[in-house]
């Protein structure tokens, strides 16, 4: 009878931008085609790296694989959403090039999202392991609590602002599966930059949508010297730089936002930090007149005692200043 047969499984999108990661690369399309869940497409979106790693890619042999390779660097922002863009999937899925998924990760997560079309999206937790690959498990269970997935029982969360906001516990970049046809891919703005996955909670949560959350850690975030998270909170003023700017372009969005005013206060008080933030990393390459409205418009915001010292460095020896 037509009635019993089981529904075809959606198609889900694996989205992998890569550059000048070839080893890391193969690990992560590894454990890409090894997922249980079968119906997938990986679209590998290569900028313009020193070494094609077309190579590595077929070495795979996989015809779900699809590779395409920009012929300048896009930068990092323009080459992920041009990825996201090429999906067919009823879902996607982002699987940077230095992370890794678990075999189940999809088998997971696909289920909730079938079943309840109220959803935007499915997470999970994750692990986090060394440049070598090596689990941290010290530093996991920190992020788990820092991240507040620790304290999340598996379930639906409807609507998941705080979670997706405030708490950071959906990580859209390394682990979760996001309806496709939820968030309009093409319209991100390019100031979003390397907090795309922050906007793109936004952009899932805004609306009222709920997320699945599952407490099995199904992803592994891989931590190293070249990460975006690693350089701007190092000594790398231009990574600050961007990170801040991006940041601050996000907030600048949640506050104007109505349906999001319960959490203003919340995101005006990011808002100030990411402005000293920005300030300091300007302050740091050495753009110290540039740096002081930053700390001036924190000041106003609220009052900081590091926003303070930054200001009164900006009005010292330069040499001072550079390294605050």
């Amino acid at each position: 009878m037509n009635g019993s047969r089981k529904s075809p499984e959606p198609l889900v999108s694996i989205i992998t931008p890569t550059y000048n990661r070839p080893d890391y690369l193969k690990a992560a399309l590894s454990s890409a085609v090894k997922q249980t869940y079968r119906n997938i497409e990986i679209i590998v979106s290569d900028n313009c790296s020193p070494e094609n790693p077309q190579p590595i890619v077929e070495s795979f042999n996989d015809d779900r694989i699809r590779f395409y390779r920009n012929s300048t660097n896009l930068g990092m922002f323009a080459n992920t959403m041009n990825a996201f863009k090429k999906a067919r999937g009823k879902y996607v899925a982002s699987l940077l090039d230095d992370d890794m998924w678990e075999e189940n990760f999809l088998e997971k997560l696909v289920p909730p999202l079938e079943a309840h079309p109220n959803l935007a999206l499915a997470f999970c937790d994750h692990y986090m392991m060394d440049a070598n690959g090596e689990i941290d498990s010290a530093l996991t269970e920190h992020c788990s609590e820092l991240f507040k997935r620790a304290y999340l029982s598996e379930g639906i969360f409807q609507p998941f602002h705080k979670l997706g906001l405030i708490d950071r516990a959906v990580s859209t970049a390394t682990a979760a599966l996001i309806r496709r046809d939820v968030v309009d891919w093409k319209s991100i703005p390019s100031e979003v930059g390397g907090s795309w996955d922050l906007y793109v909670n936004y952009l899932c949560c805004r609306n009222g949508l709920g997320a699945y959350y599952c407490p099995e850690k199904l992803t592994r975030y891989r931590v190293h010297e070249q990460t975006d998270t690693m350089m701007s909170g190092s000594r790398n003023s231009q990574a600050k730089i961007r990170k801040a700017q991006a940041d601050l372009f996000c907030y600048e969005k949640f506050i104007e936002d109505e349906r999001l005013k319960e959490f203003r206060p919340y995101f005006l008080q990011q808002w100030g930090y990411v402005s000293t933030t920005l300030g300091i990393g300007l302050m740091r390459s050495k753009q110290i007149k540039e740096a002081r409205p930053y700390f001036w418009r924190s000041l106003r915001q609220s009052l900081s005692f590091r926003t303070m010292v930054a200001l009164l460095l900006s009005f010292g020896p330069p040499k001072i200043a550079a390294k605050f």
